[in-house]
C-alpha cells in the first residue's frame, strides 16, 4: 500500500467513525421526536453531541491531526489528499450544524411541554458569540495551503534564541537583529530541546517567538526532504500599534524543500496564493529586500484591497501592501539543520494573518482587531 493509500484508508475510517456518532445521536433524536421513545432526553442528548463533536470535528480530532501527516506524502500525491482531506471535514462540520440546530429545537420542545411557562411570550434578543475574524482567517489560510499540497506544522511560542535566531543564520552580533525587537524571560537559560543543539547560555537565552520561522527548523531537524508546510501562530514583537501593526500579532510562514526548486517557483506560489485568497482581482509583486535566512530575498506586496491600487492613507498612497517576505532558503540555514545545500534547495515565505484580515475586508486600521468591540465583530 502507498503512503497515499494509507493516508486516505485512516482518513475514511476517522471520516467512517466520526459519522458513525453522530448517527447514533440522530438515530435517537428522530426516537424522541416520533414518541417511540419517551426517555429521551434532549439535555443529555445535546451533552453527548458536545462531546463528539470535540472527538471528531475539533482541533485535536483524528481528521484535524493528519493535517500535518501530508507532509509525509509526495508532492504528487499531497494535493490530492489534501483536497479528500478537506471535503472531509467540511462535510463533518455541515452535519454537525445540522444536527446541533435540531438538537437545540429538541431542547425548546421539551421546555415548553414540561413547563408551565408561555412559550409564545416575546424574549429578549439572545446573542451568540462566533469564532474572532482572525481565528476564521487563519483557517481558511490553512484551507488554501493545504489545498496546494502543504501540510500544517505548529511549535511553541516560547523559544530558544538558537532556534529563534542563530539556526536562522542571525547571530548575537548580526544587525538584523536590529528587525526583531524581542521580548526576553527573566528565567534567561534552559536545557536545549535537541540532543545535539549548542549549550551555550547565549544559544538557550529563552524569549518569546518574534517569527514562525522556528517551526521551519524544528520541521527539518525532525522530518527529510521534499518538505512542503506551512507554520501559522502567534507571534510577539515590540512595534508600535499603528494602521499597520499590533506588538502581539498572527503569522504563517511557508517552507518548501525540494530538488531543483527555483525562485520562479517562489513568485509562482506567492501569485497563486493571493488570487486564490484575494480574488482574480488582487495580485503580487516582488521587489528585493535583505533577510539573513534567505538569499537572494524579496518582499511581497499586494494590491490594496481598501483603494483598489489608487492610493490611499492606509497604503500610504502607493495603491500596494506589503504583505510579507521571501526568498530562497540561504545553505547556511540548511547546515545547521543537515540538509545538504548541493543536492536539496528551497524557499521561504511568511506573512501576517492580521494583515490579511486587513485587506481581505478592507479594515482601515489593524487596531479593532483587538478592541473587542461587539459592534465591529458582530459584523463577522
Amino acid at each position: 500500500m502507498s503512503q497515499e493509500q494509507e493516508f486516505l484508508s485512516r482518513l475514511a475510517s476517522a471520516h467512517s467513525q466520526a459519522l458513525e456518532g453522530l448517527q447514533s445521536i440522530a438515530v435517537q433524536l428522530e426516537a424522541g421526536a416520533s414518541g417511540d421513545d419517551e426517555s429521551i432526553n434532549a439535555s443529555k442528548l445535546t451533552q453527548e453531541f458536545n462531546v463528539w463533536k470535540e472527538r471528531y470535528v475539533g482541533k485535536k480530532a483524528p481528521v484535524a491531526s493528519l493535517k500535518k501527516e501530508l507532509g509525509l506524502l509526495d508532492p504528487a500525491s499531497r494535493r490530492h489528499a489534501g483536497a479528500e482531506l478537506n471535503r472531509v471535514r467540511d462535510e463533518l462540520l455541515d452535519r454537525a450544524q445540522e444536527l446541533g440546530e435540531r438538537l437545540v429545537s429538541a431542547r425548546l420542545g421539551t421546555l415548553q411541554s414540561s413547563s408551565r411557562i408561555d412559550m409564545t411570550e416575546l424574549a429578549l434578543d439572545s446573542f451568540r458569540g462566533h469564532i474572532h475574524l482572525i481565528t476564521q482567517t487563519r483557517d481558511e489560510l490553512e484551507d488554501v495551503f493545504i489545498g496546494m499540497g502543504y501540510s500544517i506544522q505548529e511549535g511553541p511560542e516560547v523559544e530558544t534564541d538558537w532556534y529563534n535566531f542563530e539556526a536562522l543564520n542571525i547571530p548575537p552580533d548580526h544587525p538584523a537583529r536590529g528587525m526583531f525587537d524581542t521580548f526576553y524571560l527573566k528565567e534567561s537559560v534552559r536545557g536545549t530541546q535537541d540532543g545535539d543543539r549548542p549549550s551555550s547560555s547565549s544559544s538557550n537565552k529563552l524569549l518569546l517567538r518574534t517569527h514562525t520561522s522556528p517551526v521551519q527548523i524544528h520541521t527539518m531537524s525532525e522530518y527529510k526532504p521534499p518538505i512542503y508546510m506551512v507554520a501559522p501562530g502567534k507571534v510577539y514583537r515590540r512595534d508600535t500599534p499603528d494602521a499597520r501593526h499590533i506588538p502581539i500579532f498572527n503569522q504563517i510562514e511557508g517552507l518548501v524543500v525540494d530538488k531543483n526548486i527555483t525562485f520562479a517557483d517562489l513568485a509562482g506560489t506567492i501569485e497563486s496564493f493571493t488570487t486564490k485568497y484575494f480574488g482574480q482581482d488582487i495580485h503580487s509583486r516582488l521587489r528585493p529586500a535583505f533577510f539573513p535566512f534567505t538569499e537572494p530575498s524579496a518582499e511581497f506586496e499586494i494590491t490594496c484591497a481598501i483603494c483598489s491600487g489608487s492610493g490611499c492613507r492606509t497604503c500610504s498612497g502607493t495603491g500596494w501592501i506589503e504583505l510579507g517576505g521571501c526568498g530562497m532558503v540561504d545553505p547556511n540555514v540548511f547546515e545547521h539543520v543537515g540538509i545538504d545545500p548541493e543536492v536539496w534547495s528551497g524557499f521561504a515565505f511568511g506573512f501576517g494573518i492580521d494583515r490579511c484580515a486587513q485587506m481581505r475586508h478592507s479594515l482601515v486600521d489593524m487596531r479593532v482587531l483587538l478592541a473587542n468591540d461587539v459592534r465591529f465583530l458582530e459584523q463577522f
